[in-house]
């Protein structure tokens, strides 16, 4: 797999995992696990746009 793929997949999952967090953490009423989410979904979104800089780039 293209480290541009590979990078887009991980962040799709990264931003699913930390939509999860959040979300369970509102259900909770955990403001660390709702704030780890809110995290992972920023890292999630970061790897997914480099991931798509990377394929533009022909990397």
């Amino acid at each position: 797999m293209k480290s541009s793929t590979r990078d887009q997949v991980e962040g799709k999952v990264h931003k699913i995992k930390g939509e999860i967090k959040e979300t369970a953490g509102q259900l909770l009423d955990n403001s660390k696990l709702e704030e780890e989410g809110r995290e992972e979904k920023i890292v999630g979104k970061v790897q997914e746009k480099a991931g798509q800089i990377k394929k533009v780039l022909g990397k």
